[in-house]
C-alpha cells in the first residue's frame, strides 16, 4: 500500500490541508499550514483544537499504517494540548504496540516556527 497516496486521497485532510511527509518502519510525520481559516478566534491566529487533534489522528494513523499495510480506524485518542498553535504545526507520531487486533501510537504535535511542543497524544486503532 502506498501510505502517503492513501492520506493524500483522504478527503477531510485535504480539505483541512494535512500533509503526510514521511512515512516508513512504524514512524510517521506530517504538517499543517494554518490560516484564518482554521482559526477559532478571529483577531488573532490561533488553531482551533480540532485541527491539531486532526493532524496528530492523521500523522498516528500513517505510522501505524506503515506497519500493518492497511487502513487502521481510530478506536480512541487521548490529547493534551500544551500551548495553542499560532502559526503552521507538524506533527511526529512512532508506534509503540501493534497487536493482532489494534495498535498503539504516541504522536507529538510542534510549533513549525520554533519547534515548541504544543500537544501530546495517544491513539488507538483497529489493526485486526
Amino acid at each position: 500500500m502506498d501510505v502517503e497516496a492513501f492520506f493524500e486521497g483522504m478527503p477531510f485532510a485535504q480539505l483541512l490541508g494535512v500533509e503526510v511527509t514521511e512515512v516508513a518502519d512504524g514512524h510517521a510525520e506530517g504538517h499543517l499550514e494554518v490560516d484564518e481559516d482554521l482559526s477559532w478566534n478571529e483577531d488573532q491566529l490561533m488553531a482551533h483544537g480540532g485541527v491539531t487533534f486532526t493532524l496528530a489522528d492523521t500523522v498516528g494513523g500513517a505510522a501505524l499504517v506503515s506497519v500493518v499495510d492497511q487502513p487502521v480506524p481510530t478506536i480512541d485518542m487521548r490529547i493534551d494540548y500544551l500551548s495553542a498553535a499560532t502559526g503552521d504545526i507538524y506533527a511526529e507520531a512512532d508506534v509503540v504496540r501493534c497487536g493482532d487486533d489494534v495498535g498503539t501510537v504516541d504522536v507529538e504535535v510542534f510549533a513549525a516556527a520554533d519547534d515548541t511542543l504544543l500537544a501530546d497524544a495517544r491513539g488507538v486503532y483497529k489493526t485486526g
